[in-house]
């Protein structure tokens, strides 16, 4: 593996692990076992680490959103999906538990990470619509589908951040890989009133299988 690609590595396992904004150049250098000028013959600075995190997280979404015109989508393929989604969210957790601090810090990625919602929007809408072709999902309009779309993204996008918060004084290690997949439970909620009836039952065991079996105390 390339130095650039270990450091972007290790400086994902940092940020995870600490939090962004606690970890330096000289962090990851030191963890690393290379000098800082090794670092900074590959990066200028932490922000430019950072941005090539994001790029990979933003290549790693666009794939998992996008569809197979040729295969039939059904509620598995629904289920692998919103799977896929929320263990991207673990592997780059540091980035939404950080994210307005880290778009206010940088413009460049402020820009992309708003051309990159638009895009996760309008593939998320053709997932739903798709679900509705397969008679899965029955909004009434299509103004409801575009809406259900956006609560499901900010639900995926902030399902962290209020983990974070529920868990605030408890340290960056306190949120658990299990705890982030009851996002899953939290999106299946919300879609359960628009599935049609033929397959209620089986959103409703499968939403209930991901329902996290220890309290969130009174944060839930």
């Amino acid at each position: 593996m390339k130095t650039r690609d270990k450091i972007i590595l290790a400086s994902l396992e940092l940020f995870n692990r600490s939090g962004e904004r606690n970890v330096t150049t000289n962090h990851i250098a030191a963890h690393m076992g290379i000098s800082p000028g090794n670092l900074y013959y590959h990066f200028r600075n932490k922000s430019e680490i950072v941005y090539e995190i994001f790029r990979g997280y933003r290549q790693q979404v666009e794939v998992t959103l996008q569809l197979n015109p040729e295969v039939p989508f059904t509620v598995q393929e629904k289920l692998r999906l919103l799977e896929t989604v929320f263990d991207g969210l673990w592997e780059f957790r540091f980035f939404h538990r950080d994210l307005e601090f880290l778009l206010d810090a940088d413009e460049r990625l402020r820009r992309d990470y708003r051309e990159f919602t638009h895009g996760c929007l309008s593939k998320m809408e053709q997932i739903l619509l798709a679900l509705q072709h397969a008679g899965i999902f029955l909004p009434h309009e299509d103004s409801e589908r575009q809406a259900m779309a956006l609560n499901t993204w900010l639900i995926v996008t902030n399902w962290m951040s209020f983990l974070k918060t529920a868990h605030a004084g408890e340290g960056e290690e306190a949120i658990t890989r299990q705890q982030l997949r009851q996002g899953i439970y939290q999106v299946l909620t919300l879609e359960l009133p628009y599935v049609s009836s033929a397959y209620h039952d089986e959103i409703e065991r499968l939403r209930k299988s991901y329902r996290f079996e220890v309290s969130l105390q009174s944060a839930c």
